[in-house]
């Protein structure tokens, strides 16, 4: 898409900060991934912006944007609003550079972030449930106090700063087709389309955004309004998307693609399980684009860029469960039996013959709906896969056991292969 109008950033403004952060953050590792490319049809390289001090690709505009700062400027301080990796970004190399930084976070932050900030040098104010009020809050406190205001996106500095991560892939994979780029506020996929277009004009910018928080797609591509509701891309969940940077998406993206929960998730676990990399769901969301439009990256060779890392790890636990669970490697049954002796093993053993592993038993005898002689045995088995969780469970029902799924019951049959029930 084409604007006609001049963009205020340049390939220049790019190569300048690749030289004014060079060896102040990483020059992060692209890396062919030959199982998600078998997987997707598409031949992908994974750029490993997790791979950052701060586990985020914000090191690199926030790093540009301070080096910017004048003597005086650095010396009256620095504040920002952030959820989390700016902010963590923002406190490291204020503290580096000797520059006294305050960050507003809103009141649902998790704690590690808060106290990661802290432990940088920062001074952290939690206000508003909201990054709006983390910013209302940060914008009074600049005023205020004189600080600096170092905006997370729409600055051209942190554009530029963002901007090489695409220098040094295109450097490194000059035959790319396309880049995919998790979005929140614009900043990265619009240094990256800046820097990608300049060194590779024909090649294809696609944003990410989770479909709970479509707010740059709605204003640039006209998609369905509305933000709101629980993600765990947190990291790109703004309502809001930058001034400037909705100019360069207008300009240089091609399309953003939205993804639901559910695929986020699922690509978070294939990084773990097939490439062992913590990511972030931001930084998942790029791959789930890939994976559920194989169509349109068909043999193509295409760049995802992994923004971020910073998950919590209970967060990550949970995730791991419920992708094991929809594959149907976990199940949970509730099983009615008589309430006499000697049935637990029974079934304990019908599952262990069958190779299950039987995680949790709960035994329910107190039940006022079901006969005085009667018990629900709960038991979460592990299997191999679907299909073996289905010869598991056919098994039980063999034996003469009634069984009924807890959780995700749709796998049976439709999602385990080769198997007519």
């Amino acid at each position: 898409m084409g604007s006609g109008k001049k963009l205020a950033i340049t390939i220049d403004d790019v190569r300048q900060a690749a030289d004014a952060i060079k060896g102040g953050v990483q020059r992060t590792p692209a890396r062919y991934a030959s199982t998600l490319s078998m997987i997707s049809g598409a031949d992908i390289v994974l750029k490993f912006e997790n791979f950052q001090f701060t586990a985020s690709f914000k090191e690199r505009g926030a790093l540009n944007k301070l080096l910017s700062l004048t003597l005086e400027e650095r010396t009256r301080g620095v504040v920002a609003m952030s959820a989390g990796n700016h902010a963590q970004a923002v406190a490291y190399h204020a503290g580096l550079l000797g520059i006294r930084a305050t960050i507003v976070m809103p009141q649902n932050t998790p704690f590690n972030k808060i106290n990661h900030t802290r432990d940088f040098g920062a001074t952290v104010i939690t206000e508003g449930e909201t990054l709006s009020d983390a910013q209302a809050k940060a914008v009074a406190i600049a005023a205020s106090e004189g600080l600096i205001f170092v905006h997370p996106y729409d600055d051209p500095f942190i554009i530029a700063g963002q901007g090489t991560v695409a220098l040094e892939l295109i450097t490194e994979w000059p035959h790319l087709d396309a880049l995919v780029v998790p979005i929140g506020g614009g900043g990265l996929i619009s240094g990256v389309a800046i820097a990608a277009k300049a060194l590779k004009p024909d090649i294809e910018i696609y944003g990410v955004q989770t479909a709970l928080f479509p707010s740059m797609a709605e204003t640039v591509f006209g998609a369905r309004p509305g933000c709101g509701g629980n993600t765990i891309a947190e990291g790109i969940a703004v309502k809001r998307p930058g001034l400037l940077t909705r100019q360069f998406v207008r300009a240089l993206v091609r399309d953003i693609l939205l993804v639901e929960e559910h695929q986020i998730e699922s690509a978070l676990a294939q990084l773990l399980e097939v490439e062992k990399i913590v990511v972030e769901g931001a930084a998942a969301a790029a791959l789930a684009a890939v994976m559920t439009n194989s169509a349109r990256f068909a043999g193509k060779k295409v760049g995802i860029i992994l923004s971020g890392g910073n998950i919590d790890m209970r967060l990550l636990s949970n995730v791991v469960m419920r992708e094991l669970s929809r594959e149907g490697r976990i199940q949970s049954l509730l099983i009615e039996i008589e309430d006499r002796p000697g049935l637990l093993a029974k079934i304990a053993n019908i599952i262990g013959e069958a190779g299950g592993n039987i995680l949790d038993v709960s035994h329910n005898r107190m039940g006022t709906e079901r006969p005085a002689k009667s018990a629900a045995l709960g038991v979460t088995i592990e299997a191999r896969d679907a299909a073996h969780a289905y010869e598991i469970r056919a098994r039980l029902e063999a034996a003469g056991f009634t069984l009924r799924t807890v959780g995700p019951a749709n796998i049976w049959p439709k999602r385990v292969k080769g198997l007519h029930v």
